[in-house]
């Protein structure tokens, strides 16, 4: 650490957290932050992530670690784990969140629940069940140590607005369970979600998600002197938006929470995405990243240095911290008996029984389940893709014998679109490698352009992403490589293309849809990534 470095050298490069990490809760702790943000149908659920400076940052584990704490079993695409809210009192460490069982047509049928832990690494207690009205709730810890949750509430009534405001409710902790009257806090005649609450010299501030989290996502607050109401809202429309901002390099900026510094300082993380132009786009998903803020003399908080748009550039509050590094390298030898916290699978916990790296040890090794479609039992993992130029290679040993087996790579956003290079058995060719891409839910394979490798000792495979293009090859020996014909639309794993929530995932997964479980093997895992020199 260079003790010489400048408050105005020594600055976080936004986002923090890149790739798909999307609303952002974070609380301090003596000197330690702690940020967590959401997953929706990954597993384990809720990223705990720690910085001793707000600009670096390293994933120190999971606080959904257990089926018995989020059974997410038939969540939907882009269902799951919404919105964790993050709170500290009282040296217990207390997690809100929502568990979205469905979320089309008129209704959303949620469970929102509260954990908590005496340490930020756990152990979690079990969820207490609060409400199920509507999501993003939150914990506001109060100074006369009354504990008080907020959420949204959903109107599922034809002809009613959805986002049917928010509304508050007293949390008894000895008993486990809200109790008292229900006020409502507010209503607009806008998507208003993601309610914190705060307490600012003589004010209870309402910070709000408002105008949806896409293109017109912003940051609004409200203010009242009494806790219960009625809250005036802001004379400045938004805090933070991107909305009026077309040209920024981050957009869809809010969904946010307030830190204050050990020096006395505030800062305010919150989500956003970087789009690929054309065709605008954000297959990275939703982002993390954090800019300083301040409370005016009239009371109203604002970013600093003015207007309301996010900045890719942000000053520490240390001026002895050094600037932001990240790894440009990731790779997973699988030598370890337990896999990184970075990977992660879809709805339930892994388990030795169909993921290890002791069986044979220096390998993954995967056992064959389900189909890339289902709702409930794959053998999939994957990290998070974090940069628009990446390439992602892994080596595998599989012998199916059955079209009902493949293995393989996987960039993958949802059941319904995905890019998968695989390894599968032909009646007439025998073992093949070939690309079956899922765009829409509809699966299309080139069986002309598969390759023949039965004579392939060990499969390499990889995937090349170029901005918008992704590209596939595979080789025998991982240096003569065989590029598939094609460019494939790299963009189309986002949201904006596919809808949800979620962002685009690299992985290896196998199928047996005989229900054998055939073995793959899988000798390293790695992407590759180029940083953009603007940050």
């Amino acid at each position: 650490m260079n003790p010489g470095i400048s408050k105005q050298a020594a600055s976080a490069k936004n986002p923090i957290l890149r790739g798909f990490n999307p609303d952002p809760s974070i609380v301090r702790v003596g000197r330690d932050y702690f940020l967590a943000t959401s997953t929706f149908e990954w597993f384990p659920g809720i990223p705990i992530y720690h910085s001793r400076d707000l600009a670096n940052w390293r994933m120190i584990g999971h606080a959904l670690t257990r089926a018995d704490l989020a059974d997410l079993q038939g969540v939907p695409d882009s269902g799951g784990i919404w919105a964790p809210a993050l709170s500290f009192a009282d040296g217990v460490f207390y997690i809100l969140y929502t568990i979205v069982h469905n979320r089309t047509g008129p209704f959303r049928d949620v469970n929102n629940y509260l954990i908590t832990a005496p340490s930020i690494t756990g152990p979690w207690s079990p969820p207490v069940y609060l409400n199920s009205s509507g999501f993003d709730p939150s914990l506001f810890h109060d100074a006369d140590g009354r504990k008080w949750v907020t959420n949204m509430q959903w109107d599922h009534r034809p002809d009613h607005f959805r986002f049917a405001g928010i509304i508050l409710q007293e949390y008894d902790p000895s008993a486990g369970r809200l109790t008292g009257p229900i006020f409502d806090l507010c209503r607009k005649d806008a998507i208003i979600e993601g309610p914190n609450l705060y307490k600012h010299a003589d004010y209870y501030y309402l910070m709000l998600a408002e105008g949806g989290t896409d293109w017109n996502h912003s940051i609004s607050m409200l203010r009242s002197k009494v806790l219960t109401g009625p809250y005036e809202p802001d004379p400045q429309p938004f805090v933070l938006t991107s909305r009026t901002h077309p040209a920024l390099p981050l957009q869809k900026a809010g969904h946010g929470e307030l830190v204050q510094t050990p020096d006395g300082g505030w800062y305010l993380a919150h989500l956003c995405s970087r789009p690929l132009y054309p065709p605008r786009r954000c297959p990275l998903g939703r982002e993390t990243a954090i800019q300083e803020v301040h409370w005016t003399n009239d009371g109203w908080l604002r970013l600093s240095g003015g207007d309301d748009a996010p900045k890719t550039t942000c000053a520490l509050p240390d001026p002895t911290s050094p600037p932001s590094v990240r790894p440009t390298l990731v790779r997973d030898d699988f030598d370890e008996p337990e896999l990184s916290a970075d990977w992660q699978a879809l709805r339930i916990p892994v388990e030795s029984s169909w993921a290890n790296t002791t069986e044979r040890p220096g390998f993954l090794r995967l056992r064959g389940r389900q189909s890339l479609q289902s709702l409930h039992h794959q053998s999939l993992i994957a990290r998070r893709i974090t940069e628009f130029q990446a390439d992602v290679e892994t080596a595998v040993d599989f012998n199916p014998d059955t079209y009902l087996q493949s293995a393989g790579l996987v960039l993958y956003y949802d059941t319904r679109h995905h890019y998968y290079l695989r390894v599968t058995h032909d009646e007439d060719k025998g073992r093949t490698v070939g690309l079956a891409t899922t765009i829409g839910g509809a699966i299309t394979e080139y069986p002309n352009d598969e390759l023949v490798i039965n004579d392939w000792k060990r499969i390499y495979l990889r995937a090349d992403i170029d901005g918008i293009d992704v590209t596939f090859a595979a080789s025998a020996d991982g240096q003569i490589w065989q590029q598939f014909p094609g460019k494939h639309d790299f963009s189309l794993l986002s949201s904006d293309f596919a809808g949800g929530f979620t962002g685009a995932m690299a992985g290896v997964c196998v199928q047996d849809l005989r229900g054998s479980q055939a073995i793959a093997d899988f000798d390293y895992f790695q992407i590759r990534t180029v940083i953009p020199v603007d940050g």
